[in-house]
């Protein structure tokens, strides 16, 4: 009972969190045109900064020691900047098309990874190289399709768009991996 009303206020909180964050692109299309959200907009930056709360909140109270909590935190952080950047200006080119949705696939193996292993930090080290050998196949993917010469697109700045990506991750698993010592040791 205790733990549910805690996740009640941590709910209520992030929901809150989310309304005030909204609230900055709203107030700035009272003030200038050239910012010009839609409904749609709204509902899905919504729903991105509320799940994105959600699993910090929930995740982060799981985890025992400042390692694990700065690991989910990176897992976390990344992954919605990650999802943020395509949906506002694409990661390869600009637009919709199929460079852009080959990262729903990094998306499902982060999520489905974390829900699945969220509690054995040793199996979210292979989350984390599962997401860098996704980035990298879905890098070489681009390549051989020719994605390089997309619009506003070029090879370098694939490689570094996805080399940015693949850091993070990197780091994330190096502490999943620190913290699965940590509780080896421990017991």
């Amino acid at each position: 009972m205790e733990t549910e009303m805690k996740l009640g206020k941590s709910a209520l909180t992030v929901a809150i969190v989310t309304i005030l964050l909204l609230m900055i692109p709203f107030v700035a299309m009272q003030i200038s045109g050239e910012v010009d959200w839609s409904f749609m907009d709204f509902a899905i930056m919504g729903t991105l900064i509320f799940i994105t709360g959600m699993a910090y909140v929930t995740l982060t109270r799981f985890a025992s020691y400042w390692v694990l909590k700065l690991a989910f935190i990176i897992t976390i952080g990344i992954t919605f900047f990650m999802i943020w950047a395509n949906l506002a200006v694409g990661l390869i080119g600009s637009g919709p098309h199929a460079g852009n949705l080959m990262y729903i696939v990094i998306y499902l193996i982060v999520a489905i990874g974390t829900l699945r292993y969220y509690s054995n930090p040793s199996k979210m080290v292979y989350v984390m190289l599962a997401t860098i050998g996704g980035l990298i196949l879905l890098t070489i993917v681009a390549f051989l399709a020719g994605m390089q010469n997309y619009h506003a697109s070029s090879a370098s700045e694939i490689l570094m768009v996805n080399g940015f990506f693949i850091v993070p991750y990197a780091i994330a698993a190096i502490l999943f991996r620190d913290a699965a010592r940590k509780l080896k040791s421990k017991n």
